[in-house]
């Protein structure tokens, strides 16, 4: 992939793969969530900003290390590739293409807020300027800001609970998330489906004119670590049913220990994992 391209699609795809390859977070204070699945949500009560953040704990850990295939389809061309992310807490993930080939080393780095891609063949690390995180990851149907997975949704909108269902024999609670009146979010609001064992089933992306624009969906489960998370995830545009990004978790391991120098710019180009 020559510079040119890497660059837009860089500026425009991670890691809940990667890293949804791609990637949730913890706010500081985990429960242990292999416990804490077997104690699902208070039924009488639950608690609509609570639930999303266990959701997100359950995905992350304190720190977790992933292998994930993303598919990107069209209705003229598919394309695959398989990638390796790292998260830990709520504000460092890295995310990098192992395949194929000519895309290997391809890497993204979020610290916070902030968003660098790499580039092996000039060997350039490129700062993702945040009026780019709305943008497309890797030419997916991600956006940078859903890769880096940081914890707008909970600190800048307000969250109600709009009903619950059976599913599975699970409770399957629907939230409404709607931003805060000044807050500089893409979205106007969004619609998340999470089970009493804090799985995410579904999440839709709603635009400020009430139009839904794309929805992610969990297509099937895994176990990893003794907790049920999903496997294979797949968002689709609400215009084009034929266009399509799905992540498949292959490996998943949390609570691993890692290296202070993972989540920093050197590593980011000379890779020591």
């Amino acid at each position: 992939m020559d510079i040119g391209v890497f660059s837009v699609c860089a500026r425009r795809f991670f890691l809940r793969a990667f890293l949804y390859v791609s990637v949730f977070y913890s706010n500081g204070i985990l429960a242990d969530t292999r416990d804490g699945q077997a104690a699902s949500v208070n039924a009488a009560e639950p608690d609509a900003r609570e639930l999303i953040q266990k959701s997100m704990d359950l995905w992350r850990g304190k720190t977790s290390y992933s292998e994930v295939s993303m598919t990107i389809h069209r209705p003229d061309w598919q394309r695959s590739m398989s990638m390796q992310a790292w998260t830990e807490g709520e504000k460092n993930s890295l995310v990098r293409v192992s395949a194929p080939a000519r895309d290997a080393g391809n890497a993204s780095l979020i610290k916070d807020r902030d968003m660098w891609s790499f580039a092996p063949k000039i060997n350039r690390v490129i700062k993702v300027p945040s009026s780019m995180m709305a943008q497309s990851w890797m030419g997916s149907d991600f956006s940078n800001k859903d890769i880096s997975r940081n914890t707008d949704i909970i600190n800048l909108y307000d969250h109600s609970l709009a009903g619950q269902s059976n599913q599975d024999g699970h409770l399957v609670y629907e939230i409404h998330s709607v931003p805060h009146e000044a807050a500089a979010v893409v979205w106007g609001k969004e619609v998340l489906f999470i089970r009493d064992d804090y799985v995410l089933l579904e999440q839709q992306y709603w635009d400020q004119d009430g139009k839904l624009v794309k929805t992610m969906k969990t297509i099937d489960f895994m176990q990893a670590d003794g907790r049920t998370i999903a496997k294979t995830m797949r968002m689709n545009k609400s215009d084009d049913k034929n266009s399509w990004t799905q992540i498949e978790n292959t490996k998943v391991q949390f609570d691993i220990e890692l290296s202070s120098s993972t989540f920093t710019l050197s590593n980011l180009r000379n890779p020591r994992l």
